[in-house]
């Protein structure tokens, strides 16, 4: 960790520790939050106000939690860490999470209280969700009156079995979420029938075998995001949006990124589009004979996509029809949580860390977006595998999840800087990419976009900011859940809900579009497949063969680059 990192926690450290003292004196002045490295003079402060009426209700509801407890009257709790038997029969359990439950609720008032810029009442919110997460009585032994229940039904047993899985993650190095043993990439996850027909040292590009007698004639590929693997899209047969592409009649290609290794270190953002995104594109084309393809990108290979059209339009190329965006940041004015990581100085520091080589490792990645959703995605596990002793149930999408993946440094670098600290994507000339000028306006293809309602990676409002960037007919779809529960969610189970337009306006803001849009249930794959099909061509004969000339079959899918591991 940095030195600016460390002095932060620092900061949160006494500032948690003054807390309680304030609250127990109303005359006692407020601690000040984590200023981030900002000067004294701005340091932020609270509202006076505010901050008496917080201590008073503070003290009210601490003086009626007591009491409560010396009569033995067991608080009433709705978080679910809280929610079992046993808590409410175990005075102490229940005192101890009711009391942390409050202060808790307190403190990120007293975030809400504060009179600062919203980016840093945003991060002081993000760090006391943290320290709140970590500090549950629920992460506890001493405290977790289920996990001491647990341990004397089974004679502790349970105990044993933890110490067990925390010795197995500590040699791992991440924590479990899924039983891993029950998924084999190739054999019950990624498994649609398929061939590689091109590699470099960039990508794999696999051709899927057809699953219908014609297919449309413009081919279709898929660009998925490079800090993930692909099998995201091809999880299982039922769930597969790649075999539902291909189900659809579409000639589909997917770009399998090769994890980096150290002989990556020094690989490029204008390397990646020009080596990976571009060449996809055109050995596309060859292999099909396509003058045109459609082309799909989700989340980072969407902005990697972007910026390639951007690319290939500067130079006087059309070989894209139509392209999908899946909860894709081209504008990135809103990041949401993401927004708390990034400043001036923090982008410096991976500058000069991994700016001139090396690597951004896949499990300092995979740690980050965790804690993004710390109860459901960190502690949530702790408790059920070391505490309770139990093994998580097999899911497929936790294990894909656990699969991650490198970035060489000098792409990393210059994906912060450009996009989330300086969103130079929008501005028209301002960023030079593989020797071109990099204007969105001359993307003027038709363009469907798809955000998640609750995605917390790519905010709603930043997936819906791409209808204001680029320039052709555009078709904008919401779903429901979050930034992978929502993309992945099969036709053929009728889940969730969708919305739509039906007039077609684009409006400023994701919540003006909202506000004329109908909820559709269940899943927006058919929307978007009736509106692919319309800039698909006409269709032809399916191929009996993968490749074509120079591009032979040289293994089966999923490949090899895809079980490489971080």
């Amino acid at each position: 960790m940095n030195n600016a990192a460390d002095n932060f926690w620092d900061q949160l450290t006494q500032f948690t520790q003054q807390f309680q003292q304030m609250m127990a004196d109303p005359k006692a002045s407020a601690p000040m939050p984590p200023a981030f490295g900002a000067p004294a003079a701005e340091t932020p402060h609270f509202d006076a106000a505010k901050l008496q009426n917080l201590q008073q209700q503070y003290l009210k509801e601490a003086t009626e939690l007591w009491q409560n407890a010396l009569t033995s009257q067991a608080p009433a709790m709705v978080d679910r860490r809280f929610a079992g038997e046993a808590w409410r029969t175990n005075p102490m359990a229940s005192f101890a999470a009711a009391a942390y439950l409050l202060n808790t609720r307190t403190m990120m008032e007293m975030a809400d209280s504060l009179d600062a810029d919203e980016k840093t009442k945003a991060r002081l919110r993000f760090a006391v969700e943290q320290w709140a997460a970590a500090s549950s009585p629920s992460n506890f032994l001493a405290f977790n009156a289920e996990a001491q229940k647990k341990a004397l039904e089974t004679k502790g047993e349970s105990i044993a079995k933890g110490l067990q899985n925390l010795l197995e993650d500590l040699q791992k190095g991440s924590v479990s979420m899924t039983d891993e043993s029950q998924f084999e990439v190739g054999k019950n996850v990624a498994t649609t029938e398929g061939a590689v027909v091109f590699e470099n040292e960039f990508f794999q590009l696999i051709e899927y075998k057809p699953l219908t007698a014609k297919v449309y004639e413009k081919p279709f590929l898929l660009v998925p995001p490079c800090i993930n693997k692909f099998y995201i899209l091809d999880l299982q047969p039922d769930n597969s949006f790649i075999r539902y592409a291909v189900a659809q009649g579409h000639r589909t290609f997917v770009v399998s990124w090769r994890n980096p290794d150290a002989s990556m270190g020094g690989k490029t953002w204008d390397e990646y589009i020009e080596n990976a995104a571009i060449k996809a594109i055109h050995v596309t084309q060859e292999i099909t004979g396509a003058k045109q393809i459609n082309a799909l990108g989700f989340c980072v290979g969407g902005t990697i996509l972007g910026t390639a059209l951007a690319v290939l339009a500067a130079r006087g190329e059309d070989p894209v029809a139509s392209a999908t965006f899946l909860t894709t940041l081209l504008d990135f004015t809103d990041t949401g949580v993401l927004d708390v990581f990034i400043d001036d100085n923090f982008v410096k520091y991976r500058e000069a860390e991994l700016g001139k080589g090396g690597l951004m490792k896949g499990r300092d990645l995979a740690s980050t977006f965790s804690f993004l959703r710390p109860n459901d995605l960190v502690w949530n596990y702790v408790v059920g595998n070391y505490l309770k002793g139990e093994t998580p149930p097999p899911f497929d999408l936790l294990y894909w999840n656990g699969d991650s993946t490198n970035l060489p440094g000098p792409f990393y670098a210059w994906y912060l800087r450009n996009t989330y600290l300086e969103n130079n994507l929008i501005k028209p000339g301002k960023l030079k990419v593989c020797g071109q000028k990099v204007d969105l306006r001359k993307v003027k293809m038709p363009v469907y976009i798809y955000g998640s309602r609750e995605d917390h990676i790519v905010p709603i409002g930043g997936a819906y900011a791409s209808t204001q960037v680029l320039p052709g007919k555009k078709r904008f779809v919401m779903g429901a859940s979050g930034h992978i529960a929502g993309v992945i969610n099969p036709a053929s189970k009728n889940k969730r809900s969708h919305w739509l337009r039906s007039d077609g306006k684009l409006p400023t803001t994701s919540a003006e579009w909202l506000s004329g849009a109908k909820e559709l249930p269940g899943s927006w794959w058919t929307d978007w497949s009736d509106w692919l099909k319309t800039h698909a061509g006409k269709q032809i004969a399916a191929p009996k063969t993968y490749g074509k000339g120079k591009f032979k079959a040289i293994e089966p899918a999923p490949g090899r680059y895809v079980k490489q591991k971080a």
